[in-house]
């Protein structure tokens, strides 16, 4: 179980750092060096600091044209998604196993990290 979970891990962390990786390749290939650094300041007058998709169908569709902002953020999204991913494997397994307990357990857990992803950008406290 340990070497499942522990390849979901190390392909998730490995597959987000590819895509950004190929996601900054693209933007230094399509920027000159004297324009990267006016991408990367921080100027916090500019709310979004940039033009970045912010919702999942920007991403999509950026990602069809080939956006290297779309396809870091791709990145980032995925190395999030990993570790809910090996819980939701984790919850299979040990229920594979038999193991009441920690399905019962790990089902909380799964619940509480899927709760703070989908629920809270609806909830107005969480907005700011």
């Amino acid at each position: 179980m340990n070497n499942i979970l522990g390849i979901v891990l190390r392909a998730g962390v490995v597959l987000s750092g590819i895509i950004i990786a190929i996601g900054t390749t693209l933007f230094v290939a399509n920027h000159s060096l004297d324009d990267t650094s006016a991408y990367l300041a921080y100027n916090p007058s500019l709310v979004p600091h940039g033009t970045f998709p912010v919702s999942l169908t920007g991403i999509a569709i950026g990602l069809g044209s080939l956006d290297p902002f779309s396809l870091i953020e791709l990145g980032f999204l995925v190395l999030l998604a990993t570790p809910v991913a090996r819980v939701a494997l984790s919850l299979f397994l040990f229920a594979a196993e038999k193991d009441r307990m920690f399905v019962y357990l790990t089902a909380a857990v799964l619940a509480i990290l899927l709760f703070s992803i989908l629920a809270t950008p609806l909830i107005p406290l969480f907005n700011g």
